[in-house]
C-alpha cells in the first residue's frame, strides 16, 4: 500500500503538536528512554553529568533532531517509497556510541509514547502506525549507514 498522503499528514500535524511544547516533550522522551534503558544515559553527552533528566538546549536540540528525522522519513517514504541516508554523520555517530538493535526498540517506544502525549485528543491508532512505519524505515536506513560505516572505517 505504501506510505499514504494521510499518513504523511498525520506525522506532520503531530510533529507540529510536539514542537508546541518542545521542552516538556523532550524531557518526557528522554525520561522514557532512561526508564527503559538506564545505561543509555552515557550515550548522550548532554545527559552524562545530569543526575536526572531536565530541560536544556542540548536536550531539546537532540530530541527535535530525532523527531525531525522521523518526520523527514515520512516525507521521503511518501515521495519515493523508501528512506535513504547512505553513510552519513548519523551512521558515524551511531557507530561511535555503540548503538545496537535493542536501542532502536527503546527509542521507538519512547518516541511513540511521546507522540501520543503530544497529540492529546488527536491521537489514534492510525497516527501511531504512521509514526511507527516512518521510524522503522528510518531505523533500517540508519542501520544500513552503520554497516556502510563499518566497511569504510
Amino acid at each position: 500500500m505504501g506510505f499514504t498522503e494521510k499518513r504523511e499528514f498525520l506525522v506532520n500535524s503531530s510533529w507540529e503538536s510536539f514542537k508546541q511544547n518542545l521542552p516538556g516533550y523532550s524531557v518526557l522522551f528522554y525520561t522514557i528512554i532512561l526508564e527503559k534503558a538506564p545505561a543509555a544515559k552515557g550515550m548522550f553527552s548532554f545527559l552524562k553529568n545530569m543526575p536526572e533528566v531536565k530541560d536544556s538546549p542540548q536536550l531539546q536540540a537532540h530530541a527535535e533532531k530525532v523527531f525531525q528525522m522521523v518526520r523527514d522519513a515520512a516525507v521521503q517514504l511518501r515521495a519515493t517509497g523508501e528512506v535513504v541516508l547512505g553513510y552519513t554523520k548519523v551512521g558515524a555517530i551511531h557507530i561511535q556510541r555503540g548503538v545496537v538493535d535493542p536501542h532502536f526498540v527503546v527509542v521507538k517506544e519512547a518516541l511513540l509514547k511521546t507522540i501520543k502525549e503530544a497529540s492529546g485528543d488527536n491521537w489514534s491508532e492510525e497516527l501511531n502506525t504512521a509514526w511507527e512505519i516512518a521510524y522503522d524505515e528510518l531505523a533500517i536506513s540508519i542501520k544500513k549507514a552503520v554497516k556502510l560505516g563499518m566497511i569504510y572505517c
